[in-house]
């Protein structure tokens, strides 16, 4: 008979084991692959162009624009130049008054209005595909002429059709395609470093 610690420690297997199978198949899915070395691409001649990154999602996916662009911002692994982006989902008083003025639809749709210009790229995170003020976003930067990538999961959603280039978890599981776009959130930052900055830099000694 199962005690409940032994109950307890079976779950943490099956939630690691299920973790691992979904990476295990981003792994091996090369559409997966040529989509984030081509968001990459795009990222790094947007940024050697002049423009810049924006990034949004809600809830978990909100702390990863934030996380992402951490690692923009500041740094990934190496000492290397500021890469420009912001986070879509960090002003509380925008968020707020945007919410509370014309709906939370619309949060990140107005801050394209404001903050975009051609030539930008917006990423734009979502497990479902469906989060309205992501489609209305990323609908706008289209019309405006700012590339759109979006990071998925299970069928990728309507945001799918919205986007230049798709990122999609074959996941059904919200927390487990969480944890593979991160990782693959890491991936197109390292990208990018060494497609704006030259492979050569990341050779010098720190």
């Amino acid at each position: 008979m199962r005690t409940q610690e032994q109950a307890i420690k079976d779950l943490v297997k099956k939630q690691l084991s299920q973790s691992v199978a979904t990476i295990t198949r981003v792994l091996h899915d090369e559409r997966i692959h040529a989509a984030v070395v081509e968001a990459a691409r795009v990222t790094a001649d947007a940024l050697k162009a002049g423009r810049k990154l924006m990034v949004c999602g809600n809830g978990g996916s909100a702390a990863d624009a934030q996380h992402l662009v951490a690692e923009f911002v500041s740094r990934l692994v190496l000492n290397r130049p500021a890469l420009r982006a912001v986070a879509l989902t960090t002003d509380t008083s925008i968020m707020t008054a945007i919410g509370n003025d014309y709906g939370y639809e619309n949060v990140f749709e107005r801050q394209v209005e404001a903050l975009g210009i051609k030539g930008d790229v917006l990423l734009a995170i979502s497990t479902s595909g469906n989060s309205k003020n992501c489609i209305k976003a990323l609908k706008l930067a289209r019309a405006m002429g700012i590339h759109t990538v979006s990071y998925l999961g299970n069928d990728g959603g309507v945001m799918k059709a919205l986007s230049d280039i798709n990122v999609i978890v074959p996941s059904s599981i919200t927390m487990n395609i969480q944890e593979s776009h991160l990782a693959l959130e890491h991936i197109f930052c390292l990208l990018v470093e060494r497609q704006y900055f030259g492979e050569e830099f990341f050779d010098k000694p720190e």
